[in-house]
């Protein structure tokens, strides 16, 4: 075995490992990418950044964890209980509605670029993701695209007139 290869997982993490990874976990599942190893000291309130880099790297060691390159943010969890997950509610996470919202904008984006080309098939998508935004429980976000929404329905219908 060679020094860049990662030991058979043997030995179950301590507690404060177990804390790490669970803490690795639910930063990755609330914003999509792994966490800092600053966030990371002051999520578990450790008193050096060097303390996070000795149990990352024992994880490491262990196979709990692996790096996917050598760059920042780059930390995966080996057996994650996040791994294929199925859909259990409709609560969206802070960074999925970061990302919907930002979905719902472009096909706004879009629409409104069309402009007069916009055929009712077009109206009644956008209708969808509002309606899909507010049954998301995100009706803010589904209410701020209510009257864009509007405005393309009314350029529609004088156009086809």
């Amino acid at each position: 075995m060679t020094m860049n290869e990662p030991e058979q997982k043997t030995i179950r993490p301590t507690k404060k490992q177990r804390e790490l990874l669970e803490f690795i976990e639910a930063f990755i599942a609330e914003h999509g990418y792994s966490p800092s190893y600053r966030e990371i000291m002051t999520g578990l309130t450790y008193t050096s950044v060097a303390t996070v880099a000795l149990h990352v790297n024992s994880l490491i060691k262990r196979g709990h964890l692996r790096k996917r390159d050598h760059s920042a943010r780059s930390l995966e969890l080996v057996n994650s209980s996040n791994a294929p997950q199925k859909i259990s509610s409709n609560v969206v996470m802070p960074a999925e509605e970061k990302w919907l919202v930002e979905k719902v904008e472009h096909a706004f984006v879009q629409a409104e670029t069309t402009g007069s080309e916009l055929k009712q098939t077009g109206i009644d998508h956008l209708y969808v993701l509002v309606g899909a935004l507010k049954i998301l429980g995100l009706e803010g976000a589904g209410q701020s695209f209510v009257p864009r929404l509007s405005a393309l329905k009314k350029a529609s219908e004088s156009n086809s007139q």
